[in-house]
């Protein structure tokens, strides 16, 4: 009778494995140093009132830690971005590497949605607020729409993660109204764009990034938002990233 041998997965060999870990880690130390190096500088930018500067740093210090961590971003849909200035880029959220990615490779100076939490950190949250990004606090809805309406007249793309945390479960989950709410408030289409493959490499709960990783972020066709109710337009948003979100991509 024949021997039945159960297959497994080959693992890397461990001088591999311990080389990729070396790598993450010293990654993850010189991301922490420039995000350490650059914040300081970008509050003084902020606090001279230098916002294109600033956009500047912010999307070097994206690329620069893109570049570090060997992270492959495949982007898709960029023509549909084309003749737009003003819009809300509503999307999934499944790691931080999706700021970076949005930051070194979509155009524009982007401006955030953020909750007030961030505030409290130094210096971060100063250039937050300073530079015109938008963070959401209940009990002052007012002041964060007003934020959204200078950004639009400023012709600033606003950038939604519509989950409102971030999930590495590799699905998408149920969406706030939120992006709905600033698109209607500021008559600006929204664009969905659904985000793939960053929660592999670096989850929620990591501490060390998984260097070599891939990414991709798929861009929709934009959707208006005159004429429909928040709930209606949100329901549409989550129902078009669904679609473009495929879990079986790993790059």
């Amino acid at each position: 009778m024949a021997n039945h041998v159960e297959a497994r997965p080959l693992r890397p060999a461990a001088p591999v494995r311990l080389l990729k870990l070396a790598w993450g880690a010293a990654a993850t130390l010189l991301s922490v140093i420039y995000t350490v190096a650059m914040a300081p500088v970008a509050a003084l930018l902020a606090a001279l009132g230098m916002h294109r500067w600033v956009s500047a740093l912010s999307r070097a210090w994206g690329w620069l830690i893109i570049r570090t961590c060997g992270v492959t971003v495949e982007i898709e849909g960029l023509d549909y971005l084309r003749g737009l200035k003003s819009y809300v880029l509503v999307t999934n959220h499944q790691s931080f590497f999706d700021i970076f990615a949005i930051l070194a490779f979509i155009p524009g100076d982007i401006r955030f949605v953020a909750k007030k939490e961030l505030l409290r950190i130094p210096l971060i949250g100063y250039t937050l607020r300073r530079n015109g990004h938008i963070v959401i606090d209940r009990q002052r809805g007012g002041k964060s729409i007003r934020r959204a309406l200078e950004a639009a007249r400023g012709n600033y793309p606003i950038c939604v993660f519509a989950e409102g945390h971030r999930f590495n479960d590799n699905s998408v989950h149920p969406f706030n109204e939120g992006a709905a709410w600033i698109a209607i408030a500021a008559k600006l289409p929204c664009v969905p764009m659904a985000i793939m493959g960053s929660g592999a490499f670096f989850p929620r709960e990591a501490m060390v990034v998984i260097p070599g990783g891939r990414m991709k972020m798929k861009i929709c066709p934009p959707i208006p938002a005159e004429g429909l109710e928040r709930a209606a337009l949100t329901k549409t948003l989550e129902e078009t990233v669904r679609a473009a979100f495929d879990p079986a991509w790993h790059g």
